[in-house]
């Protein structure tokens, strides 16, 4: 099988086109090929697929075989990689999703895509659409969660797959490997739940760390980055229509926060790392 290995800020998967490539078992392989000591490594599989309602279709897989719904930064490089291969000459890409279709304008250097600004579309506040259980409340808005003994306040969204972001002093010195998890599993969220560890730095900048579900840590997250902006204006520590900076461990991203069309415009990096073929 020919792949290449990208990533958008430190948020890498194994890219494949499916226009000639054919995968049997797409759960196996995706956690085969994601093994960073065994496999290529990666945070999980993206196959480019045709579609009939979009330019393309990403269908994609987390590192431990499960099917995702949609990862911002995979939509960014599926965006680099269909340009840079020629199959399409489009500065604006439609992409087919399980979260719906989205819609990427890309800039390019020497006729090859160096960044992208994805329309990640309306965020989801409804607790049963997120989902989250937290009975009839019309938002999820510093609602408190215990985990390990402490006390935690959440702001949950849905950028077409589920967040909880919570607010910590040091995203540095938060222990993820061990509440990343038990925030993963809560009851509380029936579909698990990927979560945002967020250090505010000023009204435009804030430093996050995630816990994905089915990955666990990765260096970033678009669509948990637009979860925790989104959540950043709600609490009323930025204001939409703002730019806010993202720091995250593998680089930066830029959200902004639509407040005319309520959509969420998520802008950042697109890199190749390296092609080749394995045996699967």
């Amino acid at each position: 099988m020919k792949f290449t290995k990208m990533h958008g800020a430190g948020n890498d998967y194994i890219y494949v086109n499916c226009f000639e490539e054919k995968i049997a078992d797409r759960n196996a392989v995706a956690k085969k090929i994601s093994d960073r000591h065994f496999g290529i490594g990666s945070d999980g599989l993206i196959c480019i697929e045709p579609s009939d309602v979009a330019d393309f279709k990403m269908d994609m897989y987390n590192s431990d075989g499960s099917q995702g719904k949609m990862c911002g930064n995979a939509t960014r490089c599926v965006a680099k990689y269909v340009f840079d291969n020629g199959m399409t000459d489009k500065e604006e890409i439609s992409l087919e999703t399980l979260s719906g279709i989205k819609y990427i304008k890309v800039k390019t250097e020497n006729n090859k895509v160096v960044q992208a600004t994805v329309n990640m579309g309306e965020p989801i506040l409804t607790p049963k659409e997120i989902p989250v259980n937290v009975g009839s409340s019309d938002i999820v808005l510093g609602e408190k969660i215990t985990i390990d003994g402490k006390n935690y306040e959440m702001t949950c969204v849905s950028m077409g797959n589920p967040h909880c972001v919570v607010y910590v002093d040091d995203v540095d010195d938060v222990n993820i490997e061990k509440v990343g998890p038990l925030f993963e599993n809560c009851p509380l969220f029936p579909d698990r739940i990927n979560t945002e560890f967020i250090q505010r730095i000023d009204s435009e900048t804030i430093k996050m760390r995630v816990w994905e579900r089915g990955a666990g840590e990765t260096l970033a997250c678009g669509t948990g980055a637009c979860a925790s902006v989104v959540a950043t204006v709600l609490n009323e520590y930025a204001k939409k229509d703002s730019d806010v900076k993202v720091i995250l461990r593998g680089g930066e991203l830029t959200i902004r926060w639509d407040s005319e069309s309520n959509n969420v415009f998520m802008t950042g990096p697109a890199q190749t790392v390296f092609t080749g073929e394995i045996d699967v």
